[in-house]
């Protein structure tokens, strides 16, 4: 409800005030407005991703948990969707493979090895070969964190520019009403205060967007540290097992 002072509604809640806001108010609330839209999207998005990443881990090691050896692991893990942890593990093997010279292995499906890759080779892997096949699994481990690291820094953007954006409508706000006071040579509190509200407008919604980007943020930086984390730990322990069969 509006209240009526020489003349004029001034408004009473913060809806009316964006009703009745300046253009230039306007123009800044639509464009927190997006990036809001877009902030949630985004949340969704890697809430989603990490999910399912955890998800088809936690698939792929009950299934390793079930073979007793490397061959019996890469055949289980093939035969699974594909994962980041199923790919780490067939980027290692089919690197190993190649070292020795045994052909590619086989589990099923388009861009086989035949069988045989992981045969154990008639001399160990020198120190640079085994160096080598560290490398490629940080190779792979960067790309697996890269790809789901992708528009997480976003919400970071988000989170400093929308409260920036909602200061320049305050600013933007303050300076409108200060004009009308002197356009009318009133400066009493009754006709200060609506413009001032309006002003604060920019300044909430701003915050308002800001505060669960940067906090969704910090989440997925944390996740995905420890996703990195379990993907190396994944890579030292096949690179244990082939050594425990010999391989290396």
């Amino acid at each position: 409800m509006m209240l009526l002072q020489v003349g004029k509604a001034i408004p009473t809640t913060p809806w009316e005030l964006v009703a009745t806001s300046s253009t230039a108010t306007k123009v800044v609330l639509v464009v927190i407005g997006v990036f809001s839209v877009f902030s949630w999207f985004l949340i969704v998005l890697k809430w989603w991703q990490f999910r399912r990443v955890r998800r088809q881990g936690d698939r792929l090691f009950a299934e390793l948990e079930r073979t007793g050896t490397l061959q019996e692991a890469y055949h289980a893990a093939m035969k699974l969707p594909g994962s980041p942890y199923a790919r780490l593990l067939r980027e290692g093997v089919n690197f190993f493979s190649d070292l020795n010279r045994t052909g590619l292995p086989t589990a099923g499906g388009g861009g086989e090895r035949p069988s045989g890759a992981l045969a154990r080779p008639t001399t160990a892997l020198t120190a640079t070969q085994v160096e080598v096949l560290r490398m490629v699994f940080a190779k792979e481990i960067a790309a697996e964190r890269d790809l789901i690291a992708r528009l997480i820094p976003w919400l970071a953007t988000i989170g400093s520019i929308s409260p920036l954006l909602g200061l320049l409508g305050t600013v933007l706000g303050v300076m409108d009403a200060f004009i009308g006071i002197a356009t009318h040579g009133s400066g009493n509190i009754g006709a200060v205060a609506p413009g001032v509200a309006e002003a604060l407008v920019t300044t909430v919604a701003g915050l308002a967007v800001a505060i669960p980007a940067v906090i969704a943020y910090n989440i997925f930086v944390s996740r995905l540290g420890v996703y990195e984390g379990e993907l190396e730990g994944f890579a030292y322990e096949i690179i244990g097992t082939m050594a425990r069969e010999g391989r290396l």
